[in-house]
């Protein structure tokens, strides 16, 4: 197990870097062909005037906001995954989409509908779609203060307490992330403030969203601005405390693994050292990669142990498998690491129930 699954901390798009794939309108596609060869090229200067010319032209600025940034964009992370973009290329292309962004009309609202927080869950360094959002919002009369990139929980609270939003947007794109946003849902309810979640770490039907119990979900930027429409969401009452106790946690599974995690790693790394000697003439690089690859498992297996879903992490194996194969490693290598996991945690219920999960769907059937 080689490759390197950088893409997963910084470009990924397992399941669309833009939250979700923009309905494509007709007049866009053009555009968002036109976008793309100047992304691909690294040509700030012709995407900046491909979106000029797009809204010239008379294309909506949300249509070139989400249907032809936002198309490209997801092109970007489907391209990484399919090893026809580098790292470095990806981060390029995700620097250009970000940059035009900038060409799009900034006009204050004669009457401004509200205000609304936008901001990425702690850790989460996913912003693009937290910025879609935003943008998004902004073209609809709102006033918005976006955040951006990692916000530490207590930091989203004490910018509440200053400017009382109408609600807070929460953007998450990874499943690992699902802890803290729990904890931020937490904390912003408690400050009187309702929460919107959005982005694929809650589930493509907002599930996880539920679950940590956000006042409500929106699968893209179109769907959040015209929830916010439709209406304000319900503030919490003094009185509401989301739990931050789910039943299955009571089992402790999560925060002792969550806890071990660092061992997780180091151990089953040194066991594949010993069940493969190969690994022993990697170079630090590869060593490196390896490393870094146990620990993306280890982090969905706890992410999936907090939300109790096979999805978060059989979904995670599956997309890992596919990114490996495109980059010339059998899926297969993957089940030595599910396996020596399963060792070191058969106390473990469900984890070695996520773990079954996962090879089942790895392993090929006759």
């Amino acid at each position: 197990m080689t490759a390197h699954l950088t893409g997963l901390d910084e470009g990924q798009d397992r399941h669309g870097v833009a939250a979700r794939h923009p309905a494509a309108h007709g007049g866009s596609a053009p555009w968002a062909d036109k976008l793309w060869a100047a992304v691909r090229a690294a040509d700030e200067y012709t995407a900046v005037d491909v979106v000029t010319d797009a809204l010239d032209d008379g294309l909506e600025p949300e249509s070139v906001l989400l249907d032809v940034i936002g198309t490209v964009q997801h092109k970007v992370g489907l391209e990484w995954a399919a090893n026809r973009m580098s790292v470095a290329d990806e981060h390029a292309a995700t620097a250009i989409n970000d940059r035009v962004i900038a060409v799009l009309p900034a006009r204050r609202p004669a009457n401004s509908r509200g205000r609304v927080t936008v901001a990425c869950v702690d850790q989460e360094w996913h912003a693009l779609p937290a910025r879609l959002v935003s943008e998004t919002l902004r073209l609809r009369g709102w006033h918005v203060d976006y955040l951006g990139a990692q916000v530490p929980t207590a930091h989203l609270i004490s910018h509440i307490h200053r400017t009382g939003p109408d609600a807070v947007c929460l953007s998450g794109s990874l499943p690992t992330r699902l802890p803290g946003a729990h904890s931020a849902i937490t904390a912003v309810q408690a400050a009187g403030t309702p929460v919107m979640a959005g982005g694929p770490a809650f589930g493509a039907d907002g599930r996880y969203a539920r679950l940590l119990g956000a006042d409500a979900w929106a699968p893209d930027a179109r769907a959040a601005a015209d929830r916010l429409a439709a209406g304000p969401l319900s503030r919490p009452s003094p009185a509401h405390q989301a739990s931050d106790d789910l039943p299955h946690l009571r089992d402790q599974e999560y925060t002792l693994v969550a806890k071990s995690s660092t061992r997780l790693v180091r151990d089953t790394f040194r066991s594949l050292e010993e069940h493969f000697p190969a690994m022993r003439d990697y170079s630090d690089e590869q060593r490196e990669h390896t490393a870094e690859d146990i620990a993306h498992i280890v982090a969905f297996l706890t992410a999936a142990l907090y939300v109790d879903a096979d999805d978060v992490f059989v979904g995670f194996l599956v997309w890992t498998a596919e990114v490996l194969t495109a980059r010339g490693v059998p899926a297969r290598s993957l089940l030595p690491c599910l396996d020596l996991l399963q060792e070191q945690l058969h106390d473990f219920p469900r984890a070695c129930r996520l773990l079954e999960a996962g090879r089942g769907a790895l392993t090929p059937r006759p």
